[in-house]
């Protein structure tokens, strides 16, 4: 994880914490009916925290995923509105 994450673009850290995002939400739902499944809790702990990982990662870089990030600078104001594109 760590060393793949050190050559990541932004969009490619954007688009791989979307990934393990939709991977935790679909295996908790799984696990709502499959409390037992080891296999599917281990996954869950393994993509929990590479998401954690990730998303300190990405803060760290390019600033606040959500508003409850604590942070002393606002970099979106930086960045494109979405209307007016970007390259990511």
């Amino acid at each position: 994880m760590h060393n793949e994450t050190l050559e990541m673009t932004k969009y490619e850290m954007m688009k791989k914490i979307q990934e393990y995002n939709f991977s935790v939400i679909e295996l908790v739902l799984y696990l709502d009916t499959h409390p037992t499944d080891l296999k599917a809790l281990n996954l869950h702990k393994e993509y929990t925290k590479s998401l954690k990982e990730l998303k300190d990662k990405y803060q760290k870089v390019y600033g606040p995923l959500t508003i409850y990030y604590p942070c002393n600078k606002w970099r979106w104001i930086e960045e494109p509105w979405p209307w007016e594109g970007s390259d990511m």
